[in-house]
């Protein structure tokens, strides 16, 4: 059934939206109960637009592509009791009302349902939006769906003392889908080298795209040399590494065919660092027209370029096998950093208290993005010298179960972690009993790791009361003392970063990491294994899996 097409909304269109939806839904802080005995506003949230495809690629099966809500003014943090805030109490009802997808898309309706149409009710509504779920719509292609379908469910609310702002969910069938180029690494590109991205797209969907939107986005090791007078670009060199690096908006104004290929007129180049490793490049096409876009870039923080025109041109004969939904590349593959444990040698008498600043350090060049992983930590491991206790320990390590019966401490780094990273890690030391050249090991556990080819300074030595010739705080131990801390990285998440110190003094002094294990990181900062980070503390007595977070394009 061929329904009116209204003018299609791409997703930056749908962040419009969901603006207004969030200045409705949380806008000035409100009582939990209205003045004057006016009713009380809340409004029903969920997404304003939903545009299915007709490839089939409408999200996981049985997932809703809508989580409807009520929002309700007041905040809905517990209260020192653990109760969360009510905002209002009595009888209301939610009525969905999806009879305009008749023809259109079928729909699955939460709550009681009954064909097209589904009733919410409830006798309490908490403050906020957090506690309020009502439910999810789940749509789907169904035989008389076409391109150009388009349609809306309505919901509305009414009770006693409240006043329910509606939600309308505008449904596209077939709209215009524009899946980037698939992106590859040149054979032997390396850190310093431009890269030059073919950057494009094909529409896939069943309409054409009335104006396009290009974003693109590097991460902290990646830089676009070309300034272009369609293009507005922001910087980011501030909080989480993460999420550092450059962002871009262009936009291009033309009509763009379904079934048909198009590229940037030039390669989109694509400079890398010296310290890059693994840095993220990632970019795609929306279907938004230009006034769209530039209602986005005006508040978005953006500085429009200066150059000439950044244009698209048609490829004809181009394959749907060269195209996907995500297209991003990590960029260079290839680079080595090296990591360096420094250990430490005092002398005291029994009952003295010394100090042991073990040191931790990147001489890259490259950095540690960890940007696939998320950031999560790396781990090494310290041990105490017979004789000595310990009486202070940094807040970024923890007292552990090295291996068995052996005691000592978990020692985390956060990553990201810079190309010139150095750290340090106050330990203090009581001498119990006098213990003549009494070591403790300090150490990463060995990995078979191509990004760090020094593997020889990963270890190092806590050394008391050294004897004449052993004053070394390097050297390799025997293969009995490598040892596996037990917990999980995921229980010591507040200890995760070190705590700044000086070097030490008292009688301490500082040397040079000997060989020993070898750093467990993979080459984006942790082993990467099917999806998952793998973050291996020692040999035969534990594995972490850490969970992969997904990166910010």
């Amino acid at each position: 059934m061929r329904r009116p097409v209204r003018s299609s909304v791409s997703r930056a269109a749908r962040a419009l939206a969901a603006v207004a939806v969030l200045a409705a839904g949380f806008g000035a802080a409100a009582p939990a109960v209205a003045a004057d005995g006016a009713p009380l506003p809340v409004g029903i949230t969920g997404e304003s637009r939903v545009d299915l495809s007709l490839q089939g690629d409408n999200g996981d099966v049985g997932e809703p592509q809508v989580t409807l809500r009520l929002s309700a003014p007041g905040d809905d943090e517990p209260g020192d009791d653990g109760v969360i805030p009510v905002a209002h109490e009595g009888e209301y009802k939610i009525t969905i009302d999806a009879t305009g997808l008749n023809g259109v898309a079928a729909v699955k309706l939460p709550c009681t349902a009954t064909g097209m149409t589904a009733v919410c009710e409830g006798n309490e509504i908490n403050a906020g939006e957090q506690y309020n779920r009502l439910g999810g719509i789940r749509m789907d292609l169904n035989g008389q769906s076409e391109a150009g379908d388009f349609g809306t469910i309505k919901v509305t609310g009414e009770g006693e003392g409240v006043a329910f702002a509606p939600l309308t969910i505008d449904v596209l069938v077939g709209g215009p889908e524009l899946l980037g180029r698939n992106l590859s690494e040149p054979k032997g590109f390396a850190a310093g080298d431009t890269y030059n991205a073919p950057v494009g797209f094909r529409n896939a969907g069943g309409m054409a795209a009335d104006g396009t939107v290009l974003h693109f986005h590097g991460s902290r090791g990646l830089g676009f040399p070309d300034n272009y007078g369609n293009c507005a670009y922001k910087q980011t060199t501030d909080g989480s590494l993460l999420h550092q690096g450059t962002d871009a908006m262009c936009t291009f104004d033309g009509t763009y065919k379904p079934g048909t290929a198009y590229a940037l007129a030039e390669p989109l180049k694509v400079k890398t660092a010296d310290f890059a490793l693994n840095d993220v490049l990632s970019y795609g096409f929306s279907a938004v027209s230009a006034q769209q876009a530039k209602t986005l870039l005006t508040t978005g923080g953006y500085t429009p370029g200066t150059g000439a025109p950044l244009a698209l041109k048609e490829v004809p004969g181009a394959s749907a096998d060269d195209y996907s939904r995500y297209t991003e590349l990590d960029l260079p593959s290839h680079n080595i950093y090296d990591l360096v444990l420094t250990g430490v040698t005092a002398r005291g008498v029994a009952g003295d208290t010394v100090k042991a600043d073990i040191g931790f350090r990147n001489d890259g060049p490259a950095w540690l993005s960890a940007l696939r992983s998320g950031g999560e930590p790396i781990g090494f491991t310290v041990q105490v010298p017979t004789g000595a206790t310990v009486t202070k320990s940094p807040s970024g390590c923890r007292a552990t179960t090295i291996a068995q019966g052996v005691k000592g401490y978990l020692c985390w780094v956060d990553t990201p972690l810079l190309e010139n990273t150095k750290l340090t890690f106050p330990f203090e030391l009581r001498i119990n009993t006098l213990v003549e050249n009494a070591k403790a090991r300090i150490a990463l556990q060995a990995w078979n790791n191509p990004s760090e080819p020094n593997q020889s300074n990963n270890a190092a030595w806590i050394v008391l009361n050294p004897g004449d010739e052993d004053t070394s705080t390097g050297g390799s131990p025997s293969a009995g003392t490598s040892a596996t801390p037990s917990p999980s990285p995921s229980s010591s998440d507040d200890d995760a970063s070190a705590s700044g110190g000086t070097s030490g003094t008292g009688g301490s002094t500082s040397s040079g990491g000997g060989s020993g294990g070898l750093a467990f990181t993979g080459a984006a900062g942790v082993l990467t294994i099917g999806g998952g980070a793998l973050l291996v503390l020692g040999v035969g007595t534990a594995v972490v899996v850490l969970v992969r977070r997904k990166s910010a394009a």
